[in-house]
């Protein structure tokens, strides 16, 4: 269950409205999660038995912050049927040098272990929905 909230704050006189967003637990969750080192990354990602999809990105990159809402929407509709690992190149650039990620932002798919496909830059809903429908008719 998905709702808006909408907060009004008075700041110098002025009202600014400001919109939150809060994922409430119901029946399913979808999973993503900030990957925090080498040893997280191994056993949330590559011990898996799910396919999940990790997001190399960057804090200060707009292509990843424009990509990150879309990504969130569309995993949150399979419920459950894939996961999101998130992971900052800033903090953990030897893993991104590792999977050979040297353009964010950048999906790759693990499965079993393994870095299995990838889709490399901004991506609108539409496409993203059809590439991770066809991961996981695999």
């Amino acid at each position: 269950m998905n709702s808006l909230l909408r907060h009004s704050h008075r700041v110098s006189n002025r009202i600014i409205s400001v919109a939150t967003r809060c994922i409430g637990t119901s029946q399913f969750r979808y999973a993503s999660f900030k990957v925090q080192d080498d040893k997280d990354f191994l056993e949330k990602v590559e011990n898996s038995k799910e396919p999940i999809i990790v997001d190399f990105f960057a804090n200060w990159c707009g292509p990843c912050k424009a990509l990150e809402p879309r990504l969130q929407n569309v995993i949150a509709q399979r419920k459950g049927q894939i996961s999101l690992a998130k992971v900052d190149i800033d903090d953990l650039g030897e893993l991104a040098a590792k999977y050979e990620v040297s353009t964010i932002p950048a999906l790759v798919v693990f499965e079993n272990g393994k870095a299995k496909e990838r889709l490399i830059g901004l991506q609108d809903e539409d496409k993203l929905n059809l590439w991770i429908d066809r991961i996981l008719k695999k």
